[in-house]
């Protein structure tokens, strides 16, 4: 079935406005084209263009969505460059040899903004986002954990683990269904909304292939304790012999603590951390479809997964899931990272959280509202209804706020926070304190007939939002 069921067969033909057919407007009338099947014969590209432009308008204001991490603005020039290169297959490098050049310096750039041992030695690849990165790190870490495990895998009782906590995103989920790989999750307790090092390592043995990291759940924006959960492991090793490697989801924090949060140790300067990916898309400031991974050095990363395909005349070695994709968006990361720098990057993430933490202090101050994190890791914050608050709830607040063209996520905690519901702003490039301004104006308005109801009006808390974590 479908994953987006249309409907009817028999549902209306789409309208056409008789003025966009510019050399016969009253057949613009009387050729509409169907909804659910292919046109029987072609029409002017303008009036093509005109119906689609007029069915998206109905999307929301990508700039004012607070739910979404991905970059919802660049400079022109990227958009140019962009352009330039959306009809560049990143597969073909002997083709487009200076496009795969470009991928090189990037994953050289992050080897040595992540603390590679050498970071000429690191290996990594683009990908289509965070979620291809951590199917490839977690297939690394399984196949590593397979050849120590020879003698006895497959076997009934060699069934291979991952362990992290429950707050990670679904594409480990989908890794460990898709691979076979036993979730072992680390439930939420109080005010602990992230792994804990300690439980982690307990839910270790033989089996697990490594234990994942988080660097800014997305959940709340707080960072996970990398260095703490790797302390946890060594003295593991030191107890019973197992050698557990970490892979470090940064997403979204591996482009925020290397220029903000220079003092924390979370990378390649763990002896324990084997990867690392990150979204392009997201802090890494390029428009949705990139991601990065890399391995501190090829022996992280089998060779039996690295496959060499004669492809156009040249011998391709390649590891990522997809095989054709466009180079558009390689192209606008190199493009990122020549333009703003190390200092440029600072300054761009640094006001991302000075938005998010003066935003969640003006939250606060209105004392409708407690604060779970006020965005002084990722530029994210989470926040929920103050305790003796029963007039209204997060899904009205999210409710509400959408009439106004802002998009909020409501949502509750998993295992073991059910009970915890919040609603979450994400600050980006893009989000200015004059924006922060206006929500934070949107949302004091609503406060009044918020404060009025006699109850919250959300009954079905899953129908209540249709933002989904």
């Amino acid at each position: 079935m479908p994953l987006h069921p249309g409907r009817p067969a028999g549902d209306r033909p789409m309208s056409v406005n008789p003025v966009l057919g510019p050399a016969n407007p009253v057949g613009g009338m009387t050729e509409a084209p169907p909804r659910h099947r292919l046109p029987d014969g072609p029409m002017a590209p303008s009036t093509a263009y005109q119906l689609v432009h007029d069915e998206l308008m109905l999307d929301g204001n990508a700039r004012l969505n607070l739910a979404t991490f991905v970059t919802t603005w660049m400079e022109p020039e990227a958009g140019r460059l962009m352009a330039e290169c959306r009809d560049k297959n990143m597969i073909d490098k002997d083709e487009y040899p200076r496009t795969a050049e470009l991928e090189r310096r990037c994953v050289a750039m992050l080897a040595d903004l992540w603390n590679a041992p050498d970071p000429a030695a690191a290996v990594g690849c683009s990908t289509t986002g965070s979620s291809e990165a951590c199917m490839l790190a977690g297939l690394a870490l399984k196949r590593r954990w397979a050849l120590r495990n020879a003698g006895r895998y497959p076997s009934r009782e060699a069934r291979p683990n991952l362990v992290m906590g429950v707050n990670v995103q679904v594409c480990w989920d989908k890794f460990c269904t898709f691979w076979e790989v036993e979730p072992r999750q680390v439930p939420m307790e109080g005010d602990r909304f992230h792994i804990d090092p300690a439980a982690a390592a307990e839910l270790c043995d033989e089996n697990t292939i490594g234990v994942v990291g988080i660097l800014g759940s997305t959940f709340d924006g707080s960072y996970e304790p990398v260095a703490e959960l790797c302390a946890a492991l060594d003295d593991l090793q030191e107890r019973t012999g197992l050698d557990v490697p970490v892979h470090v989801d940064g997403a979204s924090g591996a482009m925020i603590a290397p220029f903000l949060d220079e003092e924390l140790v979370w990378d390649f300067r763990l002896d324990r951390v084997a990867s690392v990916n990150t979204s392009g898309h997201k802090y890494g400031l390029v428009y949705p479809g990139v991601g990065w991974v890399l391995w501190r050095d090829a022996a992280a990363l089998p060779e039996e997964l690295v496959f060499r395909v004669n492809y156009l005349g040249g011998d391709l070695p390649t590891f990522a899931l997809n095989f054709s994709r466009p180079g558009a968006q390689v192209v606008a990361q190199y493009y990122s990272f020549l333009r703003l720098g190390r200092d440029g990057y600072r300054a761009v993430q640094q006001t991302a959280r000075d938005v998010a933490t003066g935003l969640s202090a003006r939250i606060e101050a209105l004392g409708d509202f407690r604060l779970l994190t006020r965005g002084d890791e990722l530029p994210v914050f989470a926040f929920t209804t103050a305790p003796d608050m029963t007039a209204f709830d997060v899904f009205d607040v999210a409710r509400r706020l959408r009439e106004n063209g802002w998009l909020v996520p409501a949502y509750t905690f998993p295992a073991n926070r059910q009970d915890l519901a919040v609603l979450r702003v994400v600050c980006r490039n893009g989000f200015s304190e004059d924006l922060a301004d206006l929500f934070a104006e949107d949302l004091t308005r609503l406060l009044p007939e918020l404060r009025s109801q006699s109850h919250p009006l959300t009954r079905d808390r899953n129908a209540a939002t249709g933002f989904h974590h």
